[in-house]
């Protein structure tokens, strides 16, 4: 069978497929015998590389530092092709997803970190739908209900199973998921903070702001926000802060105060809270600790910000 050449051909019938298992890239030890299992191998200057499971180099007892998921694009593009490679780079780039690219005789693969393969599958199947010309689902906003909760906190969990300090899998449920948990049912919850993201009728992200006090003004608390992973930098996120400051305003309230990410907050406006006088509960949170001042925002307000029980640790 021929190989297909035509870019848009090769777009429009892209179809990732997700392998089983993880892959490693191994430098081969000089003059060892090949061992079974090895799936790709390249002959360089300084040795020979291959790629195999990961659990087949671990019972060998060898090195490796990338941890990798392997996508098989299952189009036949022909060897000569042009521009393939070059579309799937930007759709990942654009998604910041690392990718190595293995070409076969019928098929690209692609190695991508492994904590990044439900990403990358959705940025590869949607550049596909786009070539062929397939509307994208509107994203649609609303409050939660109590029959979306059992929904948002397996989503949260899934968006929270890494730790977004420490960068490394969580053992067991993940602390948000409890403090979302007793958020829904204390005092200080706030029904119409509590906004739910939904694609083709499947909640994909959400984010709840309630009450929060500097002495005896009170202030929204925002926090947890999570993103199903798949989707995460496709401006989820984005849509749905964009949506509680509208509200907040809307509403007349004062000012949200987050602790969070100090290159991703300031595109709202958030600045560090201290320097409007608002202190964070634990010092330690210094700068990640921020505030935006809304419309009617009195100034004057000083002192150290006390969240809603559950995330007061009460």
């Amino acid at each position: 069978m021929t190989g297909e050449k035509n870019l848009q051909t090769l777009l429009a019938t892209l179809k990732p497929v997700l392998r089983e298992g993880e892959y490693v890239y191994v430098l081969w030890p000089h003059g060892r015998p090949l061992e079974p299992g090895i799936e790709a191998a390249v002959r360089e200057a300084e040795g020979l590389t291959v790629v195999l499971p990961r659990e087949r180099a671990d019972s060998l007892g060898l090195h490796y530092d990338f941890v990798a998921a392997w996508i098989t694009l299952e189009v036949h593009s022909a060897l000569e092709a042009v521009g393939l490679t070059a579309a799937v780079g930007k759709a990942l780039t654009d998604a910041r997803i690392s990718c190595n690219v293995l070409a076969g005789f019928h098929h690209d693969h692609l190695l991508v970190p492994v904590a990044d393969a439900p990403r990358a599958v959705e940025a590869l199947a949607e550049l596909s739908a786009a070539s062929r010309h397939v509307p994208r689902p509107e994203l649609l906003l609303r409050n939660e209900t109590a029959a979306d909760r059992d929904k948002i906190l397996a989503l949260t969990g899934e968006a929270f199973a890494v730790s977004p300090v420490t960068g490394l899998p969580v053992d067991g449920e993940p602390d948000e998921v409890d403090v979302l948990r007793r958020l829904f049912e204390c005092e200080d919850y706030l029904p119409e903070f509590s906004v739910v993201a939904v694609l083709d009728d499947e909640i994909v992200g959400h984010v709840i702001s309630t009450r929060g006090w500097v002495g005896d003004y009170g202030l929204l608390g925002l926090g947890p926000i999570g993103v199903t992973p798949r989707l995460q930098r496709h401006g989820i996120g984005t849509a749905l802060m964009n949506d509680t400051i509208a509200r907040a305003n809307a509403a007349g309230e004062g000012g949200i105060a987050l602790l969070g990410s100090t290159d991703y907050y300031p595109r709202f406006g958030f600045v560090p809270a201290a320097s409007f006088g608002v202190l964070p509960p634990d010092a330690a949170w210094g700068d990640h600790f921020q505030l935006l001042p809304l419309a009617v925002w009195p100034g004057g307000v000083h002192g150290t910000f006390r969240y809603a029980g559950p995330l007061a640790g009460e």
